[in-house]
């Protein structure tokens, strides 16, 4: 990876020096801040391709960085660093406008796999909305009131199933990677977990089928897509 440049938000300073270094060594331009004001700042004055935030931090949070940080530059990758596990927490750092989250501890090797995926999936590629109503074929989607709508007739979705489907609005055309999902929505990717995703994408798809341009498609081996 080349000409890449990452802001690095992270109060530990050991893990943030490791960090860097790491990042640094694999050809990646990566600044080091301490907190979240100082971490803004830079983000102001600079140009980054991709961020990772830890969430608790002194000053401003992770979330509430991610947060500002959108406001200036809608389509800027993030992966939020945290200890935290909780679904709970994974779910607002999505709602925040995430596009990853690495729980510690984690091996410096994934985080990178991370970040490459990441910029080539979002490469080119324009940010769908984080507010307000999705559109999706001739559908309309509230993911805030949990409701699916075509021609006047409404569908209240369950948690799951509008969780499921505002990953999958996020970016639309593209892999929604199935590990990805089942630990944002699931927490854990275990067997049985993956077999209540699949009854779940079973019944998204049934709910768009008045509009066959819209479909949910499995990539053998990676996750789904949502074609509209």
């Amino acid at each position: 990876m080349k000409n890449i440049t990452l802001l690095l938000a992270e109060d530990d300073s050991n893990l943030g020096i490791l960090l860097k270094n790491y990042l640094t060594a694999k050809n990646i331009d990566a600044d080091l801040f301490p907190d979240g004001i100082k971490a803004l700042n830079a983000f102001h004055a600079a140009k980054y391709n991709i961020c990772i935030l830890d969430i608790m931090m002194p000053e401003m949070d992770g979330i509430s960085l991610a947060a500002e940080i959108r406001k200036i530059e809608p389509a800027i990758p993030i992966i939020f660093l945290t200890a935290k596990s909780q679904k709970e927490d994974i779910l607002e750092g999505f709602r925040s406008g995430a596009d990853d989250y690495i729980t510690k501890p984690f091996s410096m090797e994934e985080l990178l796999y991370r970040i490459q995926a990441i910029l080539k999936r979002t490469a080119g590629v324009s940010v769908p909305k984080k507010e307000g109503n999705y559109t999706i074929g001739n559908y309309s989607f509230d993911p805030l009131k949990q409701i699916l709508s075509i021609s006047g007739q409404s569908i209240k979705l369950t948690t799951k199933e509008s969780e499921l489907l505002d990953l999958l609005c996020r970016h639309p055309n593209e892999i929604l990677e199935r590990n990805f999902a089942l630990k944002a929505i699931w927490i854990d990717d275990n067997y049985f977990n993956a077999r209540s995703m699949d009854v779940y994408i079973t019944r998204l798809r049934k709910y768009l089928g008045k509009d066959p341009s819209v479909k949910i498609l499995n990539v053998h081996g990676r996750g789904y897509k949502l074609l509209c």
